[in-house]
C-alpha cells in the first residue's frame, strides 16, 4: 500500500511551481535517499514533471526543516484543470525503494 503525504499542492492552470516532499517517515533512522527518483503522474498525463531530484539541501517542508537527502523534489506544470496523484518512488542507501504519492491540484 502506498502512502499519501500529507501536504497538497495546488498551482493555478499554465503555472509552473517546485515541489518538494518529505520522505522522513518512510525512512530508517539515519537512513537516506540516494539516485535518481523515478516521479510519475498515476492516472492521466495532463501534468508535465521535470528536474526529478533527491534534495541536495536542507529544506523547510510542513513548518519542518528537511536534511539533505531526505525529500525528493520536482517541478510540475499542466495545462488542464483537475486533481492529480504523483507517484514517488526512490532508493536508499539501506538497499530499499521508498514509495509514496502526492496530491497535485490545478485550478
Amino acid at each position: 500500500m502506498t502512502d499519501t503525504a500529507p501536504e497538497v499542492h495546488s498551482l493555478s492552470l499554465n503555472e509552473t511551481r517546485n515541489v518538494a516532499v518529505s520522505m522522513v517517515g518512510k525512512l530508517d533512522s539515519g537512513e537516506t535517499l540516494t539516485g535518481t527518483p523515478t516521479i510519475a503522474e498515476v492516472d492521466t498525463s495532463d501534468l508535465t514533471l521535470t528536474n526529478k531530484a533527491v534534495s541536495t539541501k536542507k529544506l523547510t517542508i510542513n513548518g519542518e526543516e528537511i536534511n539533505a537527502s531526505l525529500a525528493l523534489q520536482f517541478t510540475v506544470s499542466s495545462s488542464a484543470k483537475g486533481n492529480y496523484t504523483v507517484n514517488l518512488k526512490c532508493s536508499t542507501d539501506g538497499s530499499q525503494i521508498i514509495d509514496g504519492d502526492v496530491t497535485i491540484i490545478v485550478c
